[in-house]
């Protein structure tokens, strides 16, 4: 760490010694520009590049070329500027390099990093010949927008063409098996790693942590970091967040720890807000104290939202809901509290303990700060509903109708025989739906027999009028619970969720998990929970 600091410093002083050298000559060529172009792109110095690229244009005596145009485009990706890496596209096309293959890749890259797939997608069809570069654009684009279903689909082009995957193909992949729960493809890429010899170097050991954790193996994702050879603090974070989300809270301290005492590793703000993530949900109050102190005595960081959301967080789902409320209006005296997400942890903390009066006060605030949001008129009918202020219920839900505002549509992911299967709420799309239903019922009627009771008629007033024929026995993750058991034996089920599981899905897989006789792993939007032998490892403090 030590070391790259200082090359990077001397890197650093030598391009400002070249920019004197550069001032210094009254007409400088095209190989003086493009020499200084690529350095200051290659060095991360985006906004030199493109003062260089400015001047060059206003040089009568000089011609960008292929290289000028990858470096100046790859320093808007850098800085993701859209707008004017448009204009040095259309530079670039009236220059006569619209078609270059390394041009293209470096547009493809820049489309995909400042969210255009679209834009990135249409310059990667148009080119003749598709370097390794170019899909790697190509699909890391894709993961990083969300779309690591489709990312998967291109990296299966890649191989059908014949061109050979490298390290960085498997970064991007593995971030999209990640993604989607694709831990037969994430495998398979992990063996092949292995196979064919591939250096496991930090950027593809972090992805294969990453690629564990959030398939839902975390042990496998420590035996992958103990094996590297070097690790930064991207690993030692990626290590922190994965014992975090499985509700490992004392390991993620303790290897935070770890990493700061025996290893010499510096954090940063996102180690920190894995830590205190991970706090949060073990509801380790005064280690997540300790540490967001340490943040700003010991390295001097400033904590951001996102840290202050985790203390929220933490406080209020361990009952301090007045010193959670406090700390919130510390931050409002200095302007700090205007995020959105600080009152929505708040919120959800006051729905966790029953303060219906503060939650409907803080749901109202959320409603002023983002009107459009659907998920805070939700969040305000369900504790209406909860309190048994069944009126109010009605008139919050015939707002959102009559303002077009729509919950987001849960949805649940299975992964069977490497193929992937998706469910929503009484879907019955599936070829075998009646064998699906008819298993779901029968697993059911032995958890009642065994203790299993459904959520109460209290809590179904949370949901839609049209929604209660389904909305206990047939919410998606039952479906793909129940799916996977199915096509399964002996093995442990993994289903990845969109949003937070509900509380009677929650109750019933403890059931499920006894006569089944089998692990339940479901990943929801804010952690895991692994259900085994009638109990979960988030021990009811989700």
């Amino acid at each position: 760490m030590a070391n790259s600091a200082a090359y990077e410093a001397i890197v650093r002083a030598a391009l400002a010694y070249t920019r004197l050298l550069f001032l210094s000559v009254p007409l400088p060529d095209d190989f003086l520009f493009n020499t200084i172009i690529k350095s200051t792109s290659k060095s991360r110095l985006p906004l030199d590049c493109l003062a260089y690229y400015r001047r060059m244009l206003s040089s009568s005596n000089v011609s960008p070329s292929n290289y000028t145009f990858t470096s100046v485009i790859k320093s808007c990706a850098d800085l993701c500027e859209l707008k004017i890496g448009k204009g040095v596209h259309c530079h670039a096309v009236v220059s006569g390099f619209g078609l270059d293959s390394y041009v293209q890749a470096s547009l493809v890259a820049l489309y995909g990093k400042c969210g255009d797939v679209g834009g990135a997608r249409k310059v990667f069809d148009e080119m003749p010949v598709k370097s390794v570069v170019a899909w790697n654009s190509l699909i890391s684009g894709l993961e990083q927008n969300g779309l690591g279903g489709e990312a998967i689909q291109v990296f299966n082009q890649m191989r059908e063409s014949g061109l050979e995957p490298d390290s960085a193909t498997f970064v991007s992949v593995l971030s999209a098996c990640a993604q989607t729960g694709g831990i037969g493809l994430g495998s398979w890429v992990h063996e092949y790693i292995v196979d064919k010899g591939i250096e496991l170097n930090v950027k593809l050991g972090t992805a294969l942590v990453n690629l564990y954790s959030r398939c839902g193996d975390v042990g496998k994702a420590r035996e992958v970091f103990d094996e590297m050879k070097e690790t930064n603090v991207a690993a030692w974070t990626a290590m922190i967040s994965a014992y975090g989300s499985h509700g490992c809270g004392k390991q993620a301290v303790d290897f935070f720890n770890k990493m700061e005492d025996g290893y010499g590793v510096t954090p940063n703000d996102v180690t920190f807000v894995a830590v205190l993530s991970a706090c949060a949900h073990a509801g380790l109050v005064e280690e997540g104290r300790s540490v967001y102190k340490r943040m700003s005595k010991r390295y001097g960081l400033v904590p951001r939202v996102e840290h202050h959301v985790c203390m929220v967080d933490m406080l209020g789902r361990a009952g301090f809901l007045d010193e959670a409320y406090s700390f919130i209006h510390q931050l409002d005296a200095t302007g700090k509290a205007s995020s959105p997400a600080l009152w929505t942890a708040m919120l959800g903390a006051c729905k966790m303990h029953r303060n219906y009066d503060l939650g409907v006060d803080i749901a109202k605030r959320l409603i002023a700060l983002e009107p459009e949001n659907p998920g805070h008129h939700v969040m305000l009918s369900n504790i209406y509903a909860l309190s048994g202020k069944t009126d109010e219920v009605s008139h919050v839900r015939d707002g959102m109708i009559k303002n077009n505002l729509r919950k987001q549509v849960g949805y649940s992911v299975i992964e069977v025989e490497k193929k992937t299967y998706m469910f929503s709420m009484g879907d019955e799309s599936h070829p075998e739906t009646g064998e699906i239903y008819k298993y779901l019922e029968t697993l059911m009627s032995r958890c009642k027999e065994i203790g299993y009771a459904p959520v109460s008629e209290e809590v179904m007033h949370q949901v839609e009028e049209e929604e209660k024929e389904y909305a206990l026995r047939y919410h998606s993750e039952k479906l793909a619970v129940a799916f996977g058991l199915l096509k399964t034996v002996d093995e442990a089920i993994t289903v990845v969720k969109n949003l937070r599981i509900c509380e009677d899905c929650h109750a019933a897989f403890k059931y499920i998990s006894i006569v089944s006789n089998r692990q339940i792993i479901v990943r929801d939007k804010l952690r895991f929970h692994h259900f085994q032998n009638g109990s979960c490892s988030c021990l009811d403090y989700w």
